[in-house]
């Protein structure tokens, strides 16, 4: 028997170690191997059946070598964000001994806990991170994995408050933070990653309510499943060169697009009633949105990861529902030039100054607001997409650039069928857009807020269907100003035909 505990702990030791270079190994290396022998250790009881003794080894190598002096260094020379990925691995590890997994899938488990302790140490002694390895998304759904196992028992232990803090925690630091989300938006679907993000407010929704531990349970399983079968499915795809592309592609076009729609119908309208003045402010209020957007993105990426993560969808959802305001004053002043322009013909002068002073102003502060939201995520998103794809940054490129060519043409598309176009119709169809483009940014505004914990949320008690791109969600909260919108929109509509009907004498009298 020990000389067969004996060959364990060799077998062990030896798979538990990754290969060595020729070069001297660092300070830092030199701990981390001493947390490597421990860890050794913790495998060895494992597969002697001892997993009691198991968590004890696990946590004696984070308590007594990682805490402290290697987790500061981690902190200050690396990142935050690496030091919450070790002890998010910790805890995971320390929890999957008792889950019934076999000597296989438990030595794969802490073989990638100490690649990144090795990875980790390493840097800190000076020495490159490997370049060539994409982030695998199944280890990071094994974090969150780990996460969830602390919410649960937390919440059986009754820290209600903690629980919820846990789970909030999967979402901001690993769901969002890491790119999570915004890789299954582009690779995956968006209506998936809704379907994610409201599985994660049902969470939170049943420990609030003080649901029995079981249905608790029930509800982080279902989540926890969703996030492993997402991370299966990206990399299964793997980093190849056209998923990237198209991944890169995909972004700029639907983050630009709305932008482009919005811009491309201001400055058109503007063009056909030849306020070209008009045009350059529109033009300068997008720019001075662009510069905006990128001081946006630093400062979200500067301030400290819990308030990121949260602050950043309330930012996202205020903008939102503010361009929600000005783009529906913008679409019903539209309708009522429309119904001027095809009673009366023409527009006294003076009165058209008047109204394309104040339009003027509300068009081009459009402009900037559908600029400044869409500019900073889409920034957000590259960030994530050039962390977890390094060897690709080339075609990261190129479908941004592929991207940003094809809304110039949408934009080109948009200038030359203002110019062909009837005035009323025109007017119209202008008018319509922006009227979809507000009804859309409602719904994805007031989901944002419901991100960032400050808007509940109260699932449609019917399956519903999931528009992302039009901002339709199932939750009471998101289609109620959609409902409103659509209800004040009836009204303003017969006001304005009302009007219309009077004739120009009337209305001049």
């Amino acid at each position: 028997m020990k000389k067969l505990a004996s060959c364990i702990i060799m077998a062990s030791l030896f798979l538990l170690t990754p290969p060595q270079g020729q070069a001297e190994p660092g300070p830092w290396e030199e701990r981390e191997r001493e947390m490597r022998l421990v860890l050794s250790e913790a495998y060895y009881r494992f597969v002697a059946g001892d997993i009691e003794g198991a968590r004890t080894e696990v946590a004696r190598a984070y308590e007594q070598h990682y805490k402290g002096a290697f987790e500061q260094e981690v902190k200050s020379r690396v990142s935050e964000a690496r030091a919450e990925n070790i002890d998010a691995w910790f805890a995971y590890t320390a929890l999957a001994l008792g889950e019934g997994k076999s000597q296989q899938e438990m030595r794969e488990d802490f073989n990638q806990l100490n690649h990144l302790l090795s990875v980790t140490a390493g840097r800190l002694d000076g020495k490159a991170e490997p370049t060539t390895e994409t982030r695998s998304w199944t280890r990071v759904s094994g974090q969150m994995a780990a996460v969830f196992a602390r919410a649960y028992e937390q919440y059986r232990a009754g820290d209600g408050k903690g629980a919820k803090d846990a789970v909030d925690e999967a979402y901001f630091q690993f769901y969002e933070k890491l790119g999570f989300e915004k890789t299954v938006m582009t690779q995956i679907s968006g209506q998936r990653a809704s379907a994610v993000e409201y599985q994660f407010s049902a969470v939170k929704k049943e420990i609030t309510r003080g649901s029995p531990p079981a249905k608790v349970k029930q509800s982080l399983d279902t989540l926890s499943t969703y996030i492993a079968e997402d991370a299966a499915a990206l990399d299964k795809r793997g980093g190849s060169p056209l998923s990237v592309f198209l991944g890169s592609l995909f972004i700029i076009l639907r983050e630009g697009f709305e932008a482009i729609l919005i811009v491309g119908a201001i400055i058109a309208y503007l063009l056909k009633r030849g306020e070209k003045k008009g045009v350059r402010a529109v033009y300068a209020g997008s720019l001075i949105a662009l510069g905006m957007s990128v001081l946006l993105a630093w400062a979200l990426n500067a301030l400290i990861s819990g308030v990121r993560g949260q602050g950043q969808e309330i930012i996202e959802g205020v903008t939102m529902l503010i361009a929600v305001a000005v783009l529906f004053y913008v679409s019903n002043w539209m309708v009522s030039k429309a119904e001027a322009e095809a009673w009366a013909g023409y527009i006294k002068e003076k009165a058209s100054r008047s109204a394309a002073k104040g339009g003027v102003f509300s068009l081009t502060f459009a402009a900037f607001l559908a600029v400044f939201r869409e500019g900073a995520e889409t920034i957000l998103f590259y960030q994530a997409l050039l962390a977890g794809n390094r060897g690709f940054i080339n075609m990261i490129w190129l479908g941004l650039a592929a991207g940003i060519a094809a809304l110039a043409v949408l934009y080109a598309l948009i200038r030359v069928a203002s110019v062909k176009l009837p005035l009323k119709p025109f007017f119209m169809g202008t008018s319509i857009l922006l009227f979809i483009m507000s009804i859309a940014f409602a719904g994805t505004g007031v989901k944002e807020l419901q991100e960032g914990n400050v808007v509940p949320v109260t699932m449609l008690p019917f399956k519903f269907i999931t528009i992302d791109l039009l901002g339709i969600y199932p939750t009471v909260e998101t289609l109620a100003p959609q409902l409103a919108l659509l209800a004040l929109t009836a009204v303003l509509t017969a006001l304005h035909r009302q009007k219309g009907k009077k004739g120009p004498a009337q209305q001049a009298a």
